[in-house]
């Protein structure tokens, strides 16, 4: 990143989270250079950028050397872009160029076409004299100019041309031709913004965009998811945690259960995170669940995004356990959000998590509960550095204040042979184990703290049941030992251990 050199006004794309990376905006009169490969959302954000010069009163022209007019009107159609008072000018083969009567012989064509085509753009501009350009596409010219130099020295002479024209230009170039001649633009650009499409072995195609190159503005670097939907392009930026520090008054979450407060030494911290970790059916997820009830009874607001589980079986299994979840849902309370990992980036995601943590809808959370890691991670194995970017977005989330609840299944019932997917242990401020164990004949389930970094905790082993009347947390089971190999051994004493409800004998 380079600090600010220019006093030239910014302008706006039409994408606000676009130009937050870009630092606010592009700096008027200047050109620049968008590539990607074909497919990746060139056009539309060529559109969006032009859109926004006619909102702003400005003159705009679209120079089209490789798709028609009506191919052009089709894609904003799609949209829902009307270009009315976009001008856009026409510049391909016409019919009578491709009969082979009309063909140079004694001239090569980069001799004739290319001059012809650059003076033909420069009369429009000229004629229309817009405050924004785009030029769609330079591929077509570099097969024209037919030599990198002939290439260069065109590309120059239209970025010189647009000089002190009081025009902002956009290059398009779709990278269909790779070689020197890329760097040879990107080294004449004033900034170069690149989009990708990413195609993965499952799901729907990813696209993401970096800025590579922005001379006098800060901006945020490294890649940023975005899709494309009716209206344009979605662009989910980067989340950098420094850049939310915030200091919030610290605060304690109970659970509404005693037992459960007692195991955590109090309650939980505001602004940690929680790890939820065991076997499957175990009562992870109704611990989270029941956190988000307890914050909601109290006129709190809570998130729970559900990667595994449809909603509806999530309702039936809350109200299995006594949780009037769906109250607090239309009480605006808690929200619940069932995600398809298979058609959204990690970006996307984590953007969903910002704008809830920031109140998008009226009221800022409390609690942000991911059911489950498993699904996050396992429908994206073609993604690099997720446990990065969770760590990013754990810190952020708790720089507001935020309790997060990450639930993850672990491979296996019983014993010691449980396997963790990913180890996930360390992201979290506090981590809350679950269990199996078999006794006289039954199965029965375990919760202990592990980990508890901010405070002291209970380290004894309780038994943990799900009951038509809620939760049921028991006393520390003191009088056993082996508790976590699935198979315990009971410790000489002459009294039965009483659990609750339940009766564990000896």
């Amino acid at each position: 990143m380079r600090e600010a050199e220019t006093t030239s006004p910014v302008i706006k794309t039409g994408i606000a989270a676009f130009d937050d990376i870009l630092g606010g905006g592009l700096t008027a009169n200047r050109v620049y250079l968008l590539h990607g490969t074909p497919g990746s959302g060139k056009t539309t954000l060529s559109l969006q950028f032009l859109l926004e010069g006619v909102r702003q009163g400005e003159k705009v022209l679209y120079v089209t050397l490789s798709e028609t007019r009506m191919e052009l009107m089709a894609v904003a159609q799609s949209h829902g872009m009307v270009l009315d008072e976009v001008e856009i000018f026409e510049l391909i083969a016409e019919e009578q160029d491709l009969d082979p009567d009309n063909q140079y012989t004694m001239f090569q064509p980069s001799e004739v076409e290319l001059s012809v085509t650059t003076r033909r753009i420069q009369d429009e501009v000229e004629r229309i004299k817009p405050k924004r350009v785009v030029i769609d596409s330079l591929s077509e010219v570099k097969l024209l100019a037919q030599s990198a130099l002939r290439f260069r020295r065109q590309v120059l002479a239209l970025k010189q041309f647009f000089v002190g024209r009081d025009c902002t230009v956009l290059f398009l170039d779709d990278k269909t031709a790779r070689g020197e001649d890329d760097l040879q633009l990107e080294s004449i650009a004033h900034g170069v913004i690149s989009l990708e499409q990413l195609s993965p072995d499952y799901g729907a195609e990813r696209r993401r965009l970096s800025i590579t190159k922005l001379r006098g503005q800060r901006y945020r670097g490294g890649y940023h998811d975005f899709s494309i939907q009716r209206g344009g392009l979605v662009v989910y930026p980067r989340i950098i945690a420094s850049e939310h520090l915030k200091r919030n008054d610290v605060t304690v979450m109970r659970s509404g259960i005693p037992e459960m407060d007692a195991l955590l030494g109090g309650g939980l911290t505001s602004g940690t995170s929680v790890l939820l970790l065991g076997p499957a059916g175990i009562g992870k997820s109704s611990l989270g669940v029941q956190y988000a009830a307890e914050a909601a009874r109290r006129g709190l607001a809570s998130i729970l995004f559900s990667f595994d589980e449809r909603l509806e079986t999530l309702f039936q299994r809350a109200e299995g356990i006594g949780i009037p979840l769906r109250t607090y849902v239309d009480q605006k309370l808690i929200e619940v959000r069932a995600i398809d990992p298979a058609e959204m980036s990690p970006g996307e995601f984590a953007d969903k998590v910002r704008k809830a943590a920031e109140g998008e809808n009226g009221k800022p959370v409390k609690i942000v509960v991911i059911d489950s890691l498993n699904g996050y991670l396992n429908a994206m194995p073609e993604e690099r550095f997720l446990t990065a970017q969770l760590h990013e977005l754990l810190t952020y989330l708790g720089h507001l204040g935020i309790i997060t609840f990450l639930v993850v299944a672990q491979h296996g019932l019983l014993g010691n042979a449980m396997q963790t997917v990913i180890d996930t242990s360390y992201l979290a401020d506090t981590v809350i184990l679950f269990r199996y164990f078999e006794t006289r004949g039954e199965v029965r389930q375990l919760i202990s703290v592990v980990k508890k970094r901010n405070g002291r905790h209970e380290r004894s082993i309780r038994e943990f049941s799900l009951t038509e009347g809620g939760i049921r947390i028991g006393e520390p089971l003191r009088r056993f030992h082996g508790l976590l190999t699935g198979t315990p051994f009971s410790m000489k004493s002459a009294e039965p251990l009483t659990v609750q409800n339940s009766t564990i004998e000896e």
